[in-house]
C-alpha cells in the first residue's frame, strides 16, 4: 500500500513538472510571437509613415500656359540663346491682365516654378519651327502653390499665417475655374539632379553617384576579400602571425566608419591626390570598410565545406589549387555572394566616411564617370532633411523610399544568387 502511494505521488509530481515545462514552453513561444508582432507593427508603422509622407513628392501640379513664341525673345537660328524666362513672363502677363503694377508682376511670376522656362526651352530647341507660332504647354507651378493645391497648406487660415497670399489664391482659383491646372507625375524627381528649388530637385545625380561608388567598391573589395579569405582559410599556416591577422580583421569590422573616411582623406586625397568628392575615392573608402565584412563570411563559407570534399579531390590526383578553385570555391560561392552583397548594401547606406572626402556636397550635375564630382543618395537625403522649405519634407521621404527600394533590390539579388549557385552534396 505504501509502495502504491509512493508511485502515485511520484507520478503526480512528474505530471506537475511536465505541465510546468509545457507552460514555460507556451510562455516562451508567446513571448517570441509577441516580440515578432511588435517588431512587425513598428516596421509597418515606420514604412507606412515614410511612404505616406513621400506621396506628395511623386506628383506635381502644372499650369497650361499659352505662349506666343515671339522672335523678340527667341531666334529660330539660335534657339539656345533665347530669353525664355522673359517669354514665359510675357505669357503670364497676357493671361493675367489685372497684374499691372511692379509688385503684382513680381508676385505673379512666383506662382510658376523656375523650371517653367526650361520646359519651353526644351520644346523650342527640339523644334525651332515653333518660333513665331502660339504654343500651349503645361509648365510646373511653384512649390508653395503645389503644396496648397495638395491640401498641405490650409487656405482657410488668415493671410498672415500662410505663405500663399490672398492675391495668389485669386489667381489660382481663376486657373482652376478655367481648367488650366492639372496634376502629373513628378518626372523631375527622377530626371533632375539636386536643386535649391524643391519642385526641381531630383535624385538622378545622387543615384548615379551611389551606383558609381558601389561599382568601385565591388571591383576593389570582392577580389581582394575572396583572395584574402582563400589564403587565410586554405593556404596560410596556423601560427601566431595568421592568428594576429585574423584578430585584426575581426577588429576592423568593428571600427567606426568615420575612421575610414579620415583614412581616405589622408591617403587617397592628400597623399595620392585623387579627385575630391569623386565616386572613385568614395568607392575606395567603402571598399576598405567592406573588406572585413567580405573576408569573415567568406572564411565561414569555406569552413562549412566538409573536409571529405577536399580529401576526395586530392585522392583522385587534384592539386591543392585545383581543389580550391574547382571544388571548394564553387561550393562556397553562395555564402561568398551573400556576404558580399550584404556588405555592399551596408556600404550603400553609409554617410559618415563620405562626409570626410567631400561627397556631402550640393552637386547639380549627374556624374558621367568615377572621377566626376558627385554625391550619394544618403547624403542627398540628409541635405534635403536639413532644408527649411516644407516641400523638401516630401522629397526627403521620397529619397528614403528610393534608397530602401535600392537596398531591397540588392538583398533580393543576394537571395537569387545564393539559390542560383547553391549546390547540394
Amino acid at each position: 500500500m505504501t509502495d502504491h502511494s509512493n508511485l502515485t505521488s511520484h507520478a503526480e509530481a512528474y505530471e506537475a513538472r511536465l505541465k510546468k515545462r509545457y507552460r514555460a514552453e507556451r510562455r516562451f513561444r508567446a513571448y517570441g510571437m509577441a516580440a515578432i508582432i511588435t517588431a512587425g507593427m513598428i516596421l509597418v508603422f515606420l514604412l507606412s509613415s515614410i511612404v505616406y509622407s513621400s506621396l506628395p513628392a511623386f506628383s506635381h501640379h502644372h499650369m497650361r500656359l499659352d505662349i506666343e513664341v515671339s522672335s523678340d525673345y527667341v531666334s529660330a537660328d539660335a534657339p539656345e540663346q533665347g530669353n525664355y524666362l522673359g517669354l514665359v513672363r510675357s505669357a503670364l502677363r497676357d493671361q493675367f491682365h489685372d497684374a499691372s503694377g511692379r509688385r503684382d508682376k513680381r508676385a505673379l511670376y512666383k506662382i510658376l516654378s523656375i523650371g517653367a522656362s526650361d520646359e519651353v526651352q526644351k520644346r523650342v530647341i527640339a523644334n525651332p519651327d515653333l518660333v513665331g507660332t502660339r504654343l500651349s504647354l503645361d509648365v510646373p507651378l511653384s512649390d508653395d502653390i503645389d503644396l496648397m493645391l495638395k491640401g498641405l497648406i490650409d487656405r482657410t487660415l488668415p493671410e498672415s499665417d500662410r505663405i500663399v497670399s490672398d492675391r495668389d489664391l485669386a489667381w489660382v482659383d481663376k486657373l482652376l475655374a478655367e481648367d488650366r491646372i492639372s496634376r502629373k507625375f513628378a518626372v523631375a524627381l527622377f530626371a533632375n539632379g539636386d536643386s535649391r528649388e524643391p519642385e526641381m530637385a531630383g535624385i538622378r545625380g545622387a543615384l548615379a553617384g551611389s551606383l558609381w561608388t558601389l561599382l568601385v567598391t565591388l571591383i576593389v573589395s570582392f577580389p581582394l576579400g575572396v583572395l584574402a579569405a582563400i589564403y587565410l582559410e586554405e593556404v596560410a599556416p596556423k601560427n601566431r602571425a595568421t592568428a594576429l591577422i585574423e584578430v585584426n580583421i575581426n577588429n576592423l569590422a568593428a571600427v567606426p566608419s568615420i575612421v575610414y573616411g579620415l583614412l581616405g582623406l589622408a591617403v587617397f586625397i592628400n597623399f595620392f591626390h585623387l579627385p575630391r568628392s569623386a565616386p572613385l575615392v568614395g568607392g575606395l573608402v567603402l571598399a576598405l570598410m567592406t573588406l572585413p565584412r567580405i573576408i569573415i563570411p567568406t572564411r565561414a563559407a569555406f569552413a562549412s565545406i566538409p573536409p571529405s570534399i577536399r580529401e576526395a579531390a586530392l585522392g583522385v590526383g587534384a592539386s591543392r589549387t585545383q581543389v580550391i578553385m574547382h571544388h571548394v570555391l564553387p561550393l562556397a560561392m553562395p555564402g561568398i555572394l551573400t556576404g558580399t552583397i550584404i556588405g555592399l548594401a551596408q556600404a550603400a547606406g553609409e554617410t559618415a566616411p563620405l562626409l570626410m572626402i567631400g561627397m556631402m556636397a550640393f552637386i547639380v550635375d549627374v556624374p558621367g564617370d568615377v572621377t566626376a564630382k558627385a554625391t550619394v543618395l544618403p547624403a542627398q537625403i540628409y541635405m534635403w532633411a536639413n532644408n527649411p522649405e516644407r516641400a523638401f519634407v516630401a522629397r526627403t521621404s521620397a529619397g528614403i523610399v528610393v534608397l530602401l527600394t535600392l537596398l531591397l533590390v540588392v538583398n533580393a539579388t543576394a537571395i537569387y544568387f545564393r539559390r542560383r549557385f547553391e549546390k547540394r552534396w
